[in-house]
């Protein structure tokens, strides 16, 4: 699969999942609004840690730079 994810945009996606797993650890986010935003928080965590955003595939986006 090719990378398509530079390291900012990896950097930024680990942090915001790392705030919404404090924000439900917490207890400041409850409910389905906790379950939602865990599952995005996994997903953006799994992508950046492979370095390829699905999403980006069909639309043709690379935030990687270009060697």
């Amino acid at each position: 699969m090719v990378k398509n994810m530079g390291s900012i945009d990896r950097a930024i996606r680990i942090v915001v999942a790392v705030v919404i797993a404090v924000l439900i650890a917490t207890g400041n986010i409850s409910g389905t609004l906790a379950i939602v935003l865990g599952i995005a928080a996994a997903a953006f965590l799994l992508t950046s840690l492979i370095g390829t955003c699905p999403l980006y595939i069909p639309l043709k986006i690379s935030t990687r730079r270009q060697d």
